[in-house]
């Protein structure tokens, strides 16, 4: 199922490769030269005979006999060259077209035909070649992988017979329809088969070891991988699930199928966290850790059943795999997660591939997503988080730090995050060097540390163990779990998109107890905050987050949009993307 491929050079510079791109090329205007029997709200062709022609120093006044309307009207003419005069000459009757306003026409102009309706474009190819480009590619039949309701009326809209073919409404839909459906179909081309080793294994004695009930979703997402891993086809699916929503147990489910298999973690914290688990409850696997400063030999290398790691995994001779699991993948090259799957694969088969992820996206996304891989979504938290989210300015500060005291009092800890590590002048917060002295001068147990610095991770785990207050920037959004933590304060919260402070937000509370987020801002009006602070659900927030992107919200000074469609809504046009889904599948079984 594939468009008719199109290789001209003045079209595939434009970005048009296939006939639909193509046929989705809309006319800025039709000019409608049908010769209808009265007065329309929009520029009309007539048949005019000149009875008279009056000229002052401003215009030039046209006396027109119309024939199809049967009526005397005053053509208007602000510009009158030599052309006009020999064209517009009195007895003469041709064919004209204009707009009627105050019962005169506006700057009528001769037209050679009647009786059609013409599209005009704006391109950078001349209306002539674009016209028989567009004729010799754009037929019924090269529309026909499209339903016959969006090609006729894609088809039709480059060569309308009537009115009706114009209608705005119905052209928009369509090329919505089709332009959603090219990009999934070039999603699918993208999909490939590899051949994998088939794995026929049981995850319940696993589930049923738990000390605790797993959510729905939780074991929805186990018995697909579990189907996935059972055919001789190279899995790849991607697990997305919202923060605490328990997507380490689904990793630890499916290593527990696996004969062997490796879980790849962006920093060595979230390594030895998952390595914890593990331990718990994969009594009967052998685990082994493998970071810059694990310690592990290359014999336990070889015989581990479950290897758990950073990118140092990459510089370890790695035995071959059933499965592997990446983390945060995204935190990730392209070439670094190339490198694995080449390191664990003998060659023709290839290991499972599992992606996990805690950015929720939008259901639409999700779905555009599930062209190109499979996709299962953890939206089910295992309890109900208790999280308050208050927007504060600077007059609210003497009640940031009574709340910090009474935390503090409770042996809870306290996260605050600063958007800069340094100074900038247009940036309107104090930055993280800026701001750190208050609170190293006011508290006890005060950790400092930010992306850049080498000692992170140490910072974060001597701050687990033994602080108060860590003052830091976003490095926190991922990894580390505090048990201990239940309140985070967000400098300039305005400034971070709603993934990221639902990313940090989400740090807090994690163990069931009351958690606080404070968004410190200059503008405590702001609707995205507003919205924000309304829900904990993370599928929700990248729900809204793609509205107000849509909507081309200003963060950083800079527009964060990303346009990826032309006529096509993320937000507004889910249910035409279903309709296409719902198409594609039925149009291809093998899908």
């Amino acid at each position: 199922m594939k468009p008719l491929k199109i290789n001209d050079e003045r079209l595939n510079k434009l970005g048009i490769t296939n006939v639909i791109e193509l046929a989705l090329i809309k006319p800025k205007e039709w000019e409608d030269n049908n010769l209808y029997p009265f007065i329309t709200s929009y520029p009309q062709a007539f048949e005019a005979e000149v009875l008279d022609i009056k000229k002052t120093s401003k215009v030039v006044r046209v006396k027109f006999y119309l024939k199809n309307i049967q009526t005397i009207m005053w053509g208007v003419f602000f510009v009158f060259k030599k052309w006009h005069e020999i064209t517009f000459q009195i007895g003469k009757t041709l064919f004209i077209r204009g707009e009627v306003r105050n019962n005169s026409i506006i700057q009528p102009k001769p037209i050679n035909k009647v009786g059609e309706i013409t599209p005009i474009y704006k391109t950078s190819i001349n209306q002539k070649s674009l016209k028989a480009l567009i004729k010799k590619y754009v037929t019924l039949e090269n529309l026909s992988i499209l339903p016959n309701k969006i090609a006729h009326t894609l088809f039709f809209m480059h060569f309308p017979r009537s009115f009706e073919d114009i209608n705005e409404k119905k052209i928009n839909y369509a090329l919505k329809w089709a332009e959603i459906f090219n990009y999934l179909l070039k999603l699918q081309t993208k999909k490939k088969t590899f051949p994998a080793n088939p794995i026929k294994s049981d995850p319940t004695p696993f589930i049923n070891s738990l000390p605790f009930n797993l959510t729905n979703d939780q074991l929805k997402a186990i018995k697909d991988i579990q189907e996935d891993i059972s055919k001789p086809i190279q899995a790849r699916r991607v697990i997305i699930g919202d923060v605490g929503s328990g997507k380490t147990i689904v990793m630890l489910a499916t290593a527990f199928m696996a004969k062997k298999s490796i879980i790849m973690c962006p920093t060595s914290i979230l390594a030895n966290q998952i390595y914890q688990e593990a331990k718990k409850f994969l009594k009967h696997k052998k685990i082994t850790l493998v970071t810059q400063n694990s310690k592990f030999s290359e014999e336990e290398i070889k015989t581990s059943d479950l290897l758990i790691g950073t990118h140092a995994l990459l510089y370890q001779d790695l035995p071959k795999v059933d499965i592997i699991m990446v983390d945060e993948q995204h935190r990730f090259g392209t070439n670094q997660r190339a490198k694995l799957e080449k390191l664990v694969s003998n060659g023709k088969v290839l290991p499972h591939y599992f992606q996990f992820s805690a950015t929720p996206i939008p259901r639409t996304q999700a779905l555009i997503l599930s062209s190109f891989v499979k996709v299962s979504l953890i939206k089910e938290l295992p309890f109900k988080k208790d999280i308050e989210t208050k927007i504060i300015d600077k007059s609210d500060f003497k009640e940031l730090i009574s709340h910090i005291q009474k935390e503090i009092s409770k042996n809870n800890q306290i996260v605050i995050v600063y958007p800069l590590i340094e100074e900038s002048q247009n940036y309107g917060y104090q930055s993280l060097e800026e701001g750190k002295n208050f609170w190293l001068k006011h508290f006890d147990k005060v950790y400092v540390t930010h992306g850049k610095d080498k000692n992170k991770e140490e910072i974060l785990m001597k701050f687990r163990e033994d602080g108060n207050i860590l003052v830091t920037t976003t490095v926190i959004e991922v990894g580390i779990s505090l048990e201990r933590l239940t309140t985070i304060v967000i400098v300039g919260a305005e400034r971070l998109g709603l993934a990221t402070l639902h990313q940090l937000r989400g740090r807090v509370g994690r163990y069931g107890q009351k958690g606080y987020c404070f968004l410190y801002t200059k503008d405590k009006n702001n609707k995205r905050l507003q919205a924000f602070a309304k829900t904990l659900d993370g599928f929700k927030i990248a729900e809204l987050d793609l509205e107000f992107r849509k909507s081309g919200d200003l963060l950083d000074g800079k527009m964060q949009s990303g346009e990826k469609f032309k006529y096509f809504d993320e937000v507004k046009d889910i249910s035409i993307l279903e309709e296409v889904k719902k198409y594609l599948t039925y149009s291809n079984p093998l899908n």
